[in-house]
Parts: structure tokens; sequence; C-alpha cells
């Protein structure tokens, strides 16, 4: 599905070129493979812990509002996240598993994310994608951060994730697209490796 009408917007220069695409697609490949033992003893981890698959999958807003699997370790027990209508749950959610408390404290469980960059699905930097629900639901203000694909991490999650209302992080995500560049998307790389090493601001608040 396709949010709104975005004609125009496509018929406009790209930001990124196939140079960058391509730069991005090696990377994420390479992190995959240096990261693959990692990635099977994490995964044998959550099924050892609680009955499951070590994937969560879930439908989220892409670019121009395309609908897409966003790919993450499972940190709650099987079938919980379906009860739920956020995103992610709250800390001290009793629903969390113990290995998906510190892959979330880590941001471990992010890192699946990598595959839906190689599919062309997100980049490394961009607004966080949201539940279908919000995505579909947006506004015509909204509908302006659906204008670059999704990233990993962003301008928002290194602005004080946990003390932001969701109009701010509409607001700090649609000034990441309004002033992209590579100083900035560097500046949210350090930030983020700053972030997770503190395992600051890992959960959304309810």
């Amino acid at each position: 599905m396709i949010v709104g009408d975005f004609s125009e917007e496509k018929k406009q220069p790209k930001r990124s070129n196939a140079a960058a695409r391509l730069l991005e697609v090696v990377v994420a490949v390479l992190m995959l493979l240096v990261l693959s033992p990692l990635l099977l003893a994490v995964a044998i981890l959550i099924r050892i812990e609680s009955p499951g698959p070590a994937m969560f999958k879930q439908q989220r807003g892409g670019l121009y509002g395309r609908h897409f699997k966003i790919y993450k370790f499972r940190t709650m027990e099987h079938g919980r996240d379906k009860k739920r209508n956020r995103i992610d749950p709250f800390d001290g959610d009793p629903s969390i598993t113990k290995v998906g408390n510190i892959l979330r404290k880590t941001s471990i469980d992010e890192l699946p994310q990598l595959i839906n960059i190689v599919k062309g699905d997100m980049s490394f930097i961009g607004p966080r994608p949201t539940v279908t629900d919000q995505t579909d639901n947006y506004n015509e203000y909204q509908k302006q951060r659906l204008m670059v694909k999704p990233g990993v991490t962003g301008l928002a999650q290194v602005s004080g994730r946990n003390s932001l209302t969701w109009d701010e992080k509409i607001d700090i995500d649609i000034d990441y697209i309004n002033r992209k560049s590579l100083r900035l998307d560097l500046y949210i790389l350090v930030q983020t490796v700053v972030k997770v090493f503190r395992t600051e601001e890992i959960y959304e608040k309810s």
C-alpha cells in the first residue's frame, strides 16, 4: 500500500545515487557476514529461553508509505507482541524475556534489520519505521516523513527519544529530511554508538 500521492516527489532528483546504494548494501552484507556467529548465538539463546521463533517480523510503513516486513530478534514472549498496539514495550514490561532485556539494552535486537537494508526496505540512517496503522493515516504534514527510506537509527533516536512526544519526533524526522547531509548522518552514527554503549533511551515509553 502507498499512502497519498507521491508522484511529483518521485520525479524529483533522489538524494542518494546508485553508488551510495551499492556502498550501503556492501557494508550491510559485510556486517552480516562478520556478525553471523553472534547472530546465530543470539538466535539459539532466544529459542532456548522461550518457545517460539527467534525472529520477530512486523509490517511497517516505509518509503512513500509502502508496507514492508521488518526483522528484529524476538525480545518478548511469543505472541505477547501481537496483543500490544505500541511498537516497543516499556522498560520493566514482564513480557520481555531475560535474553530480550539484554538484547534491547545493547540494541542487538535491531541487527537483523541489516537484512532490510540489503533488500532495499531501509537505510542505515532515517526516520524509524512505524506500524502501518500509523503511516496509513498520516496527515499531509506527517507524510513528509515518508519521503526517505526509514532507518535503523535516526535523528529522533539520538535527540532524547524517551523524553519526546510523538509530534516532536515527527518534527525532528522532517527536520532531518530537510537537512539531510553526509555530515548530519555521520553525527547520528556517532551519537548512536555513544548511546548504545551507555545503554541510554533504549525503550519507548508507553
